[in-house]
């Protein structure tokens, strides 16, 4: 997405054409819709940020390999203040099990869309990571079925990974198990479409009152993720690993086998009704 908003603003052009201003327009195209001077946003500083840096990455990228990495980077410094991050709440438990995991209450959603909710809820995988997942990186056969959030390393269809902390290996237990045996390939309506996913998800809690708050987004579920491990007193390097956050030591193994870890999630795993997926 972040390469073909470039070609739609600029052209496509060689790396050596492009130019600040192309490098501007850009960014004005995603203040436009984080910050728009007149309506609502459609979308967030994270999601401007994220592809401004994916620009900036495949610029920097390319010139490291021509052996230049002195050359200066159009994109430099043009990023979002994300005021948002720190302030959207997560769900309260109850809410998940009682309102979002209710008979009837993602019944309006197309199937992929209402697993990937449901995944989400249970793994706390980003629905972007959710949704770019293929048949190679669900295993449903090993001994602990998990996902395996990584790069795509296919040639004709590459997806790198955000940081390196994100590349992790997440357990399956409870309603996220259920969802990946009845979507083993994934979710290919949603792959490379997270912007449209996330409008659609929205727009449905939205619709259904499926929000405590008007300041919860669909996001508001990883947080609630995290919450639940910080209550369920799993450790602190179990969690974040499983977040794909960083982990400020070096790192030396995998930090304890899968099944510790599936039997760490399984104390905290929601009850849910098998007919919601």
């Amino acid at each position: 997405m972040s390469v073909d908003v470039f070609i739609a603003l600029a052209g496509d052009k060689l790396m050596g054409e492009i130019t600040r201003d192309d490098a501007r327009a850009v960014h004005k195209y995603w203040l436009d819709r984080i910050a728009p001077a007149n309506g609502k946003a459609d979308r967030s500083a994270s999601t401007g940020n994220r592809n401004m840096g994916n620009l900036r990455t495949l610029y920097a990228d390319y010139y490291r390999h021509l052996g230049s990495p002195e050359q200066k980077n159009p994109f430099a410094d043009l990023s979002f203040s994300d005021k948002s991050k720190r302030g959207r709440p997560p769900f309260p438990t109850i809410w998940i099990r009682d309102k979002i995991f209710a008979p009837g209450a993602l019944a309006a959603l197309n199937d992929e869309a209402r697993g990937i909710v449901l995944a989400f809820a249970e793994t706390g995988a980003r629905p972007s990571e959710l949704a770019n997942l293929h048949a190679g990186v669900i295993h449903l056969d090993h001994e602990v079925p998990h996902i395996s959030v990584e790069p795509r390393d296919d040639p004709d269809d590459p997806r790198e990974i955000r940081t390196a902390s994100s590349v992790r290996k997440i357990p399956l237990v409870g309603v996220a198990l259920e969802v990946f045996k009845k979507h083993s390939n994934g979710f290919p309506r949603y792959k490379d479409r997270e912007a449209s996913l996330s409008a659609l998800l929205n727009k449905h809690f939205e619709n259904h009152k499926l929000f405590p708050t008007d300041k919860h987004t669909v996001y508001s579920l990883r947080h609630s993720f995290e919450d639940r491990m910080k209550n369920g007193r799993l450790d602190e390097e179990l969690r974040r690993m499983l977040m794909g956050h960083t982990i400020d030591r070096p790192k030396y193994g995998e930090g304890g086998d899968m099944k510790m870890w599936q039997e760490e999630l399984m104390k905290i795993v929601l009850p849910f009704d098998p007919a919601i997926v």
